[in-house]
C-alpha cells in the first residue's frame, strides 16, 4: 500500500484532480469486488481498467510444481478474468461502457525455456480479451490487449548486465531494452477514444522482436 500512496502523491504533483489508491489482491475474487466497491464511492468515474498484475514463475516445467503452475495462472489468467469481468459488470449497471487494456506478452506468440505456465498464461491472456471484447462490444465496452517485449523494470534490472541478458538484448533488432515510457503511446491509444473502434485488438510494442523470429 506504501508503493500506491507514493504513486498517488506523485500523480497529484503531476496535476492529478484526485488520486484513490486501493490495494486489490487479483487472485481474490471477495477483493476485487471490495476494491471495484471503493472505487465506485470516489469522485471520478471509472472509464479505463488496465490489467497489469503478472509474475513469471520461471522454472523448467519438470522442475515447477503443480502449486507454482496455479500460481501463475491464477495471477496472469484468473486475475484478469476477475478484475475484467467485474469492471464489465459495473460499467453494465450503470449503463456506460469503458476500456480494458489486458497486459499480455511477446510470450503469448513465442516460447522461450523455462516459462511454459507464463507463456501458456499469456497465450490465454490473449484469447481472453478477444473472447471477451466479442461478448461485451453491445455494451460499449472495449478489450484490447499489449504484447511487451523485453522492458527494463525493478525486478528484471539484474538480468540485463549478465551474458545472459546481454543476448537476448541482442537479439532484439533495435538492439535495445524497452523502457516503460516506450509502451505509453500503445497504451493511451487503447484506453482513450483515440482507439474507440477498435475491440479485441493486440498491439505488440517490443523492438521488433516477433518479427526477427528470434
Amino acid at each position: 500500500m506504501e508503493k500506491l500512496e507514493t504513486f498517488a502523491s506523485e500523480l497529484e504533483k503531476l496535476g492529478a484532480a484526485s488520486v484513490l489508491p486501493v490495494a486489490m489482491d487479483v487472485t481474490d475474487a471477495e477483493s476485487v469486488k471490495q476494491a471495484f466497491a471503493a472505487m465506485s464511492n470516489h469522485q471520478t468515474p471509472l472509464n479505463v481498467v488496465v490489467n497489469n498484475a503478472g509474475i513469471s514463475g520461471e522454472a523448467l516445467a519438470l522442475k515447477q510444481t503443480a502449486d507454482q503452475f496455479d500460481e501463475v495462472i491464477a495471477t496472469n489468467l484468473r486475475g484478469v478474468w476477475l478484475v475484467a469481468t467485474q469492471a464489465a459488470r459495473t460499467w453494465k449497471d450503470a449503463g456506460h461502457g469503458g476500456s480494458i487494456v489486458n497486459i499480455a506478452s511477446i510470450q503469448a506468440e513465442r516460447v522461450a525455456p523455462g516459462l511454459s505456465a507464463y507463456s501458456a498464461s499469456k497465450a490465454a491472456v490473449v484469447h481472453l480479451t478477444r473472447s471477451l471484447a466479442l461478448e461485451w462490444a453491445r455494451y460499449g465496452i472495449r478489450v484490447n490487449a499489449l504484447e511487451p517485449g523485453y522492458i527494463h523494470t525493478e525486478i528484471n534490472s539484474e538480468l540485463w548486465d549478465q551474458d545472459y541478458g546481454k543476448e537476448m538484448i541482442r537479439r532484439i533488432p533495435m538492439r535495445r531494452l524497452g523502457r516503460a515510457e516506450d509502451l505509453d503511446g500503445a497504451l493511451l491509444l487503447l484506453a482513450s477514444s483515440a482507439s474507440s473502434w477498435m475491440t479485441g485488438s493486440t498491439l505488440a510494442v517490443d523492438g521488433g522482436h516477433l518479427v526477427s523470429g528470434l
